[in-house]
């Protein structure tokens, strides 16, 4: 599945912990929004986590915005203006961990 290798390539993974999984990427000098690059549920959830931790991709659980997310967006959907500040300040703490500055 596609989906699958673009894991390792995401800023975070967003989860609700057991039945979501959403993964984010952003590179702010190609694009306006964060994008949705994987999402599943389930099992698919489960194995994008797998596949992130396997990749030193950085999970973080907010079940609302995990929820959010997987009901709103399709793959390649760039994040919904009304969900950008809660996906901002995961990416925030998710820069400042890795040490880099992007939002």
């Amino acid at each position: 599945m596609r989906m699958m290798q673009e894991v390792p390539k995401a800023d975070v993974i967003i989860t609700n912990p057991t039945h979501f999984a959403v993964a984010l990427q952003y590179d702010a000098s190609k694009m306006d929004a964060p994008r949705v690059i994987a999402k599943g549920q389930d099992y698919l959830a489960l194995r994008i986590r797998q596949i992130a931790k396997e990749n030193g991709v950085l999970t973080m659980e907010n079940k609302p915005l995990a929820r959010a997310l997987y009901q709103r967006t399709d793959i390649g959907d760039a994040v919904p203006a009304d969900l950008f500040q809660a996906v901002a300040e995961v990416l925030a703490y998710v820069y400042r961990l890795k040490g880099r500055r992007h939002v």
